[in-house]
């Protein structure tokens, strides 16, 4: 009988992979790679679309998680972070949202069961990553129109129940909502995956990750660590965290909050440090590790990874230093 993730979060804390967009930086694809034969008359330009390396690269997409599957990553994310029609609308590739999504789902199922088949001890788990989309539902892109909104709640949630169901199709064990900058656009994707386990009459866990933009503790779209918690907390929800924006540092005080106010499981999987003047990520897995060394010290993490600039070799520190620790026990509420 295969081990639930809702029984492995209670014996471990559960390590997340790290950044997929870093490593396939490593490969240096061209428009040609990017393309493959495929699209290789597509009219439009494809350089920079991650989530299509899934069927032109997916040799890469294979090796990138299994590289975070032998670093000790319990669960890895697919490589579907920008897989609504919404997202490939840039691209034109709209009509490709469900394959991209399937086909992602079913790499990343495969190397997780090749993981798990050679120790069974360590189930390895698949999260089908959901994305914020590059439209805020809360927020007007126009200044001079405050009441403008270039997404709406119905546009979300049918292109996130789109994504919702080619993950499930393709073999995730639970979605990551993650990267939640615009709560309303996170609450689409929750109502669209309630749609789905109502439609399918099935559960599948589910993991939710905000941002913290700044200095000032708050998303993009206004709300404090305590309002994001309430605004996600009507759903049972397998984690709620937090991950980007910030590094493992300036990161704590934020899960620390958060930590403390739900009963929920806690995620989070911070960048590696703030980037530098090229956009670069400067912070060393030893760095890394000193960080979330704190956070499990102060009993802060059920589930925890990294996110840009984070590679396996940050993932195996961090796993190294997890291990030691016992998960958090959240607080009890009245």
């Amino acid at each position: 009988m295969a081990i639930t993730i809702q029984e492995a979060i209670k014996k471990n804390i559960l390590i997340l992979d790290g950044a997929m967009g870093t490593m396939l930086q490593r490969y240096n694809f061209s428009e040609e790679d990017f393309r493959g034969e495929r699209f290789k008359d597509f009219p439009h330009p494809l350089k920079g679309n991650n989530d299509l390396l899934s069927i032109t690269q997916p040799q890469a997409i294979r090796d990138v998680h299994a590289a975070y599957y032998e670093a000790g990553a319990d669960i890895v994310e697919t490589n579907t972070f920008s897989g609504t029609t919404i997202g490939m609308a840039d691209y034109f590739l709209e009509d490709l949202v469900y394959e991209l999504n399937y086909e992602s789902a079913k790499i990343a199922r495969e190397v997780a069961d090749e993981f798990t088949a050679k120790n069974p001890d360590k189930p390895r788990f698949v999260a089908g990553s959901i994305g914020p989309t590059n439209r805020t539902a809360s927020m007007s892109p126009d200044v001079n129109d405050p009441g403008y909104r270039a997404v709406t709640f119905d546009d979300l949630r049918i292109a996130y129940k789109q994504q919702v169901e080619a993950l499930m199709d393709g073999g995730c064990d639970l979605l990551l909502v993650e990267t939640i900058f615009d709560t309303l656009n996170a609450k689409a994707a929750l109502f669209a995956i309630e749609e789905v386990k109502d439609d399918r009459n099935i559960e599948i866990p589910i993991m939710v990750s905000g941002t913290i933009t700044d200095a000032s503790g708050r998303t993009l779209s206004g709300q404090t660590v305590e309002a994001f918690l309430i605004s996600v907390s009507h759903i049972p929800l397998l984690s709620v965290g937090f991950n980007c924006a910030l590094g493992a540092d300036l990161l704590k005080p934020y899960l620390k909050t958060l930590a403390q106010h739900t009963s929920f499981n806690v995620s989070a999987h911070p960048n590696a440090g703030l980037p530098n003047a090229f956009g670069q990520y400067d912070e060393t897995p030893e760095q890394t590790q000193a960080f979330i060394k704190e956070y499990l010290e102060d009993n802060l993490i059920n589930i925890i990874g990294g996110c840009c600039g984070t590679t396996p070799d940050h993932i195996r520190l961090i796993a190294e230093v997890a291990k030691d620790y016992k998960p958090r026990v959240a607080p009890v509420f009245a």
